[in-house]
């Protein structure tokens, strides 16, 4: 799995290694961690583009995010896809979360999905919350779920 910088960097070391040397970094300027971790995708013809990013908020000052992208050829119904980028964000927050537990940072997973159900993503909500509580992280939608409707959304536009 290949993880980069929003510059564009290649990151070279296992992606654990990597938040590991973040957080200490950081810490060690004095920094204040949070992370929230979400994965947004988009339609192009017969390709669904998915990224996901583990975004680390610096307390009043800024934040930093790691990104992964992948293609697919699947067809998927709306609800299908809206759970299938929460599988991803809950993937990496799983592997993540011992690391960020030991580190005393925290954590949050986001999904795209809309809380207004005027909107197709709502149908997805009640699962997707439920997964994510049930693996005992915190859950957040939309309009505050920034890192998937923002940061993994600029990342498939």
């Amino acid at each position: 799995m290949t993880w980069r910088k929003f510059s564009g960097e290649v990151i070279q070391t296992p992606i654990l290694e990597e938040v590991e040397a973040a957080i200490e970094r950081e810490t060690s300027l004095g920094n204040k961690l949070k992370v929230c971790i979400g994965t947004d995708s988009q339609v192009k013809g017969a390709i669904t583009d998915f990224a996901t990013v583990i975004v680390f908020i610096r307390e009043q000052r800024g934040a930093f995010m790691f990104i992964h992208q992948e293609r697919t050829s699947q067809k998927m119904s709306i609800k299908e896809r809206m759970l299938h980028e929460v599988q991803k964000s809950i993937d990496i927050a799983y592997k993540l979360c011992d690391l960020l537990d030991l580190y005393d940072v925290e954590l949050e997973v986001h999904a795209d999905i809309n809380t207004n159900p005027m909107f197709k993503s709502n149908q997805a909500l009640h699962e997707a919350m439920g997964y994510i509580l049930s693996m005992g992280f915190v859950f957040k939608a939309k309009p505050e779920a920034f890192a998937s409707s923002c940061c993994a959304n600029k990342m498939v536009q």
